[in-house]
């Protein structure tokens, strides 16, 4: 069955980075849009990243030249490497594969504080 494993969170200072690791199997991920999202307290989950299996990269506005989503077709993960984070990037993150819309991984939290 499809499954996504999410870690690299934790708590950074504004400014700081962060690379986050999401672990898929049960699916072809070569050909596979892995997207990432994410849920601040009381928001609605929103989209930040996506990189389809090409490799063509889209980004919310709000993440734009920040952050980069990428993608190791070896090792069936996908990647969000955070830069120069403020505290309005506090969340939970969670990728998905966009084929599989329903299923979600347990999340890590980042949370941006000094």
């Amino acid at each position: 069955q499809v499954q996504l494993v999410e870690s690299g969170g934790g708590l950074v200072q504004p400014g700081g980075s962060l690379k986050l690791s999401c672990a898929t199997s049960g699916f072809r991920f070569v050909l596979e849009t892995m997207s990432w999202y994410r849920q601040a307290p009381g928001k609605v989950r929103e989209l930040v990243a996506s990189i389809t299996g090409r490799q063509r990269t889209t980004y919310a506005d709000s993440v734009k030249d920040r952050f980069t989503i990428s993608r190791d077709n070896a090792v069936n993960t996908v990647y969000l490497q955070m830069n120069n984070l403020i505290p309005e990037d506090t969340a939970v993150y969670y990728c998905r594969a966009e084929s599989y819309v329903q299923i979600w991984g347990q999340g890590t939290q980042v949370t941006v504080s000094s």
